[in-house]
C-alpha cells in the first residue's frame, strides 16, 4: 500500500524546488506581495501566488502572518513608510508643514493608486502622521480639541479626494483616456437651456487636470488659517 507524497516530496517529483522552511522572511513575503498586487492587481494577491512567486508552500506564510489581512496591513505600513521616508519634519512654519504634509499623503495615494482604498490602517505611520498633523495646530495655538478634530477633518478630505484620482489612475491607460475623451464630447453637446452655468462656463477641467486638488488643498488650508487663534477674524480659544 503506497503512502501520500509529502508536499516537499511531491515538489521534488514534479522538478520544482522548494524553498527551505527557514528562508522564509516577513521582508520576503511583503515584498513579493507588492510585486504581485502592482503586476497582477490586488485581486490576484493571495497566500497561493505568493507561494508559488518565492517557491514556498503557501502554509509556510502563516508561520509569519496570521492571515491575509494581517499582511495587507504590513505591506500598507511599508509602503506608506517608504513614501515618508523622514519627510514629515516640523519647522517654525506651521502652514507649510501642513500643506507639505497634505501633499506628501496625495503623492503616496498616487504613486500606489492600487492600494487607494486599503489606506486606512492603525500602523505606526498612521499614527506618526496624524501626531504630526496635530502638533502643526497646536502650533497654530489651536487647543486640543479643535487640533485633533481638524487633524481628522483634514486627514479624512486629503484622503477622499486623493482616493478619486488614484482610482482613476489605477485604471488601464486606455480606459482612462476614453473617459477623458468621452466627457470632453458630452460637455461640448450639452443643450445650454438645460445647463446654462456649465455652458456659461465655456470649459471644465478635465477629471485628472492637478489644478482641482490643488485648489482644494488650499481653499482646506485657508480655511484653518482663518480660524487660527490670534488671526483676523479668529475666536480665542
Amino acid at each position: 500500500m503506497s503512502t501520500p507524497k509529502s508536499a516537499d516530496a511531491a515538489s521534488a517529483g514534479s522538478g520544482r524546488k522548494r524553498r527551505a522552511r527557514d528562508s522564509l522572511s516577513r521582508e520576503l513575503i511583503v515584498a513579493a506581495a507588492e510585486e504581485i498586487a502592482q503586476q497582477e492587481g490586488l485581486e490576484k494577491l493571495t497566500f497561493q501566488a505568493i507561494g508559488e512567486k518565492l517557491g514556498a508552500h503557501p502554509t509556510s506564510l502563516y508561520r509569519h502572518f496570521r492571515d491575509k489581512d494581517e499582511l495587507m496591513l504590513v505591506l500598507i505600513d511599508t509602503l506608506r513608510a517608504r513614501s515618508y521616508a523622514g519627510a514629515m519634519i516640523a519647522t517654525d512654519d506651521w502652514v507649510a508643514d501642513v500643506r507639505a504634509q497634505a501633499r506628501l499623503i496625495h503623492d503616496h495615494y498616487m504613486r500606489y493608486p492600487e492600494f487607494a482604498l486599503q489606506m486606512a490602517t492603525r500602523r505606526p505611520t498612521d499614527f506618526g502622521s496624524m501626531d504630526f498633523m496635530i502638533g502643526a495646530l497646536r502650533r497654530a495655538g489651536y487647543g486640543a480639541e479643535e487640533s485633533a478634530l481638524y487633524a481628522r477633518a483634514l486627514g479624512q478630505l486629503v484622503r477622499s479626494a486623493t482616493s478619486i484620482q488614484a482610482a482613476i489612475e489605477a485604471q488601464p491607460a486606455e480606459i482612462r483616456e476614453l473617459d477623458e475623451v468621452t466627457w470632453e464630447i458630452d460637455f461640448r453637446r450639452l443643450d445650454p437651456e438645460d445647463y446654462p452655468n456649465i455652458t456659461w462656463a465655456g470649459s471644465l477641467p478635465g477629471i485628472r487636470d492637478p489644478r482641482a486638488w490643488e485648489t482644494a488643498l488650499e481653499l482646506m488650508i485657508e480655511s484653518i488659517v482663518r480660524r487660527a487663534p490670534g488671526r483676523d477674524g479668529a475666536q480665542p480659544d
